[in-house]
């Protein structure tokens, strides 16, 4: 698929998403949300990919929230569709993505901005990024998973003052109550997403989709997560890159994994 509002591109066994409407401050739109919902699957099927990062065109805005001229006019039936829609084929495979996705917060991350970065294994931002929820200043709410993802990063209180306030918050508050995982100068950004990505290359890959799936278990109210982790703990021990985790170990010397 050739895209016209993403740039997609592995270096390194690094799956590069950058949302590329510096001019909109990277705003949603459908376009957008179909690339990157074919770059997702990509990510997840390629044996090429052991890690992605998404982050934003420029040093104004992650993601700055949906395209609203698009919706405007929708009926119920329609923001319901909008809305499964981008759950299933976007926001919920990344998620679920057996690499690791980290977001690089490079400025403001709103609305469906924000709902994106949340989907996403990891956050990082840029010491100048505002973070926020403002979908009850339009009369709507989070329809990709804020409401959801939010209380599980930051607890029920926060996250409804956070929604129903519609405030921004800065990125060092985000880091103080656990919405990202750590804050870094602007210039820093990049190359801090990819020194957790280049360690995460290092680890056996098909373990590394275990623990995802099992720790996204954690959160499943229909899914007991603790089988989930014993079903993905024994399918590692029918793998070489088990073999060769432990022979290396006791080797002493460095594991080379092959995902297989």
């Amino acid at each position: 698929m050739a895209y016209q509002q993403i740039i997609a591109e592995v270096k390194e066994q690094i799956f590069y998403i950058t949302i590329n409407r510096e001019h909109k401050l990277n705003a949603l739109n459908k376009e957008v949300l179909s690339e990157l919902a074919d770059a997702i699957v990509f990510a997840t099927n390629s044996e090429e990919v052991r890690g992605v990062l998404i982050t934003g065109a420029g040093e104004k805005a992650f993601v700055a929230g949906a395209d609203i001229s698009e919706f405007q006019n929708y009926s119920l039936a329609e923001g319901k569709e909008l809305a499964r829609n981008g759950h299933q084929n976007v926001f919920d495979a990344i998620e679920d993505c057996p690499k690791p996705v980290v977001a690089a917060i490079n400025g403001f991350a709103l609305g469906g901005g924000l709902e994106l970065a949340m989907a996403c294994h990891i956050r990082l931002a840029s010491d100048h990024a505002k973070l926020g929820l403002p979908e009850v200043t339009l009369g709507l709410i989070p329809g990709y998973g804020g409401t959801q993802r939010l209380t599980q990063l930051v607890g029920k209180g926060r996250a409804i003052e956070m929604i129903t306030t519609a405030g921004m918050i800065t990125a060092e508050k985000a880091h103080r109550i656990g919405l990202i995982n750590e804050v870094v100068p602007q210039a820093e950004l990049i190359a801090k997403a990819e020194e957790i990505l280049n360690k995460i290359k290092t680890r056996a890959p098909l373990a590394i989709a275990s623990a995802i799936k099992a720790v996204n278990a954690s959160l499943k109210e229909d899914v007991n997560g603790f089988e989930v982790e014993i079903d993905e703990f024994a399918n590692c021990f029918q793998t070489e890159d088990f073999k060769e985790g432990v022979a290396a170990f006791l080797e002493k010397r460095k594991a080379v994994f092959k995902g297989r």
